[in-house]
């Protein structure tokens, strides 16, 4: 199994971001590249080269879904693991993520401590052969 060593977070708000970056990085020791948008991602994701993406589903302009979307067509990033965080974790919510293609959700708000963990649990189930 290859290791996870970069992960892109995409959230509009950029303190989400700095908090994200911060726990994963100083917790989970991850390298972590940070856009702002949902249009920067479909733009700028494949030249990152992300190992996994987390991303917030609540965004101006461009939403989680649309952007999941939007990475998915291109052929670097189709099977990239991809994760949301969102404050709607109901089931029914949580379900439609997973058959649009998610990897995984998070709830928001997120322990900072836990976060490293969670995407870890996600990044092996998902590479289970």
């Amino acid at each position: 199994m290859k290791p996870l060593k970069h992960i892109l977070c995409i959230d509009d708000d950029p303190d989400i971001l700095a908090v994200t970056q911060l726990a994963l990085e100083d917790v989970g020791g991850y390298r972590v590249s940070c856009l702002e948008s949902g249009r920067r991602a479909i733009d700028e994701a494949a030249a990152l080269e992300p190992d996994l993406i987390l991303m917030d589903v609540m965004m101006p302009e461009m939403d989680g879904p649309s952007t999941l979307t939007g990475l998915r067509k291109q052929s670097v990033l189709a099977s990239v693991p991809i994760v949301f965080m969102t404050a709607r974790i109901q089931l029914v919510d949580t379900e439609g993520y997973l058959k649009q293609g998610a990897d995984g959700v998070i709830a928001k708000p997120f322990d900072p401590l836990l976060i490293p963990d969670q995407i870890n649990a996600i990044w092996e189930r998902r590479n289970v052969p």
